[in-house]
């Protein structure tokens, strides 16, 4: 059976992502076109290569979070460090070891650029960032012509590093256009969950499913002993993150969407142990099941597709 996917950015609550993607495989699903944004953009890119939901979890237990998130040299100085490192870095962590990471990852399956994973000059998988330097939203690979980029050429891990650059807590990757640089952040600024990305006017040969994550308590009140620049930054992306966008989906987009609870863990909540990572993955594989137990898309088809179609099995 197959089916596209499309999943949200969380940070680290994306961790349930990947428990409905073992869940979906698990019922015979197979993927064909992926897109996502921030973590969603990690996942779907490990699948677009060819990594499987099973990889995806024995690599989350054997993952710890923390080692990735190395401070700028300059936020390790006392006091001023943070500061400082905001104003020359725009960020107090570099995000370059998770990009030496993802690479090596996709390396070992023989894909490191759009073209390895491309189908007749087209990449199947679609990735999510936001230049605020033009604030327009980014679908990479296809839009770095507009910075005469070829995008099939184009680092995979270096597009997905651009969609997780969490303004504040990353660095912003700098595109460069002849004189002009543009600074490329977080897909999720202006759209974090790109449902719509692979509709087409007709009836789709067969389903996009969106994962999208649902937390208990996105937005957490910091205590006054822990009220610092760092907490501080974090706070306010962690709300732009995980501002509440339900009320945008309309019906044909809700009914297709796996809605994944991640408790009250936060976006950027990077120091969490390993219990809770299962319990996000568990999440993540309970909703996809009762999901799917439901789902029919020939009902999809029927009732928001509005065009007829023959009385045969899709995928």
């Amino acid at each position: 059976m197959k089916a596209d996917i499309v999943c949200e950015g969380g940070g680290v609550k994306g961790i349930a992502l990947l428990g409905a993607i073992y869940y979906l495989e698990e019922q015979g699903y197979t993927f064909e076109r992926f897109a996502g944004t921030s973590a969603g953009a990690i996942a779907t890119s490990l699948l677009a290569v060819g990594y499987t939901g099973k990889d995806l979890k024995n690599m989350l237990l054997n993952l710890n979070f923390k080692d990735f998130y190395v401070k700028n040299k300059l936020n390790l100085l006392p006091f001023i460090g943070p500061t400082v490192s905001l104003f020359k870095n725009k960020g107090l962590f570099s995000g370059n070891n998770i990009e030496q990471y993802l690479y090596k990852l996709y390396k070992a399956k023989g894909k490191t650029k759009f073209k390895d994973i491309s189908i007749n000059g087209v990449s199947p998988l679609k990735i999510i960032a936001s230049d605020i330097t033009n604030k327009r939203l980014l679908i990479l690979p296809d839009d770095l012509v507009k910075y005469n980029i070829d995008p099939l050429e184009f680092s995979i891990a270096k597009a997905v590093r651009m969609s997780i650059s969490i303004p504040f807590y990353f660095n912003p990757v700098i595109l460069k256009n002849g004189k002009n640089s543009s600074f490329i952040v977080d897909g999720g600024l202006l759209s974090n969950f790109p449902i719509w990305i692979f509709d087409v006017e007709n009836n789709p040969r067969w389903p996009t499913f969106g994962l999208k994550l649902i937390s208990n308590n996105d937005l957490k009140t910091v205590s006054p002993s822990k009220s610092n620049l760092i907490t501080y930054s974090c706070d306010v992306i962690d709300t732009i993150l995980t501002k509440d966008d339900e009320a945008f989906l309309n019906n044909k987009d809700s009914v297709r969407t796996i809605k994944i609870r991640t408790y009250d863990i936060g976006t950027v909540d990077f120091d969490i142990p390993k219990e809770e990572y299962l319990k996000l993955f568990n999440s993540g594989y309970d909703c996809a099941k009762t999901f799917l137990a439901k789902w029919s898309f020939n009902s999809y088809i029927s009732r928001y597709r509005n065009i007829h179609i023959p009385n045969r099995i899709f995928g």
